[in-house]
């Protein structure tokens, strides 16, 4: 089990792959093909819990296997206000849909690592990866 060395307790992280206008998905669907986005998807969640809302595990036609699912639903800032730490897979580009990630003020997050991947034949947008961490107090006021 991962702690957070600042605070003593589990690591609480978010995962989640949103455009530019925070865009999730349409019509309980995906609205891009990202393949290297999965693969990060799969290695960061394997072995581990994952909470997610009720319209998205209903995507899926089983649970996803090697990992412990646990299905909510409604008020995504609650998840937004107690995590750590987010893995966020930008895409590049602006999209219609009806699922959004909350919005948050990224000067609260500090990010840990950045990957930049371009549209190809294979991902139909630009994307990049970030990995962000909480600020904790000190680091917030300089």
């Amino acid at each position: 089990m991962a702690t957070n060395e600042n605070h003593n307790r589990m690591l609480i992280s978010l995962i989640a792959a949103a455009s530019e206008n925070n865009v999730l998905g349409k019509d309980q669907d995906m609205v891009w093909h990202l393949p290297d986005d999965f693969k990060f998807f799969k290695r960061q969640t394997e072995g581990h819990h994952i909470i997610m809302g009720r319209k998205t595990f209903s995507y899926f036609d089983k649970p996803l296997p090697n990992r412990t699912s646990i299905v909510v639903t409604r008020n995504g800032h609650y998840s937004l206000d107690r995590a750590d730490r987010i893995y966020l897979t930008r895409v590049h580009a602006t999209l219609e849909g009806d699922a959004f990630f909350p919005a948050f003020n990224e000067s609260k997050w500090k990010i840990l690592s950045e990957k930049y991947h371009e549209k190809d034949q294979k991902h139909d947008y630009p994307f990049t990866i970030y990995i962000m961490e909480r600020k904790n107090d000190r680091e917030e006021s300089n």
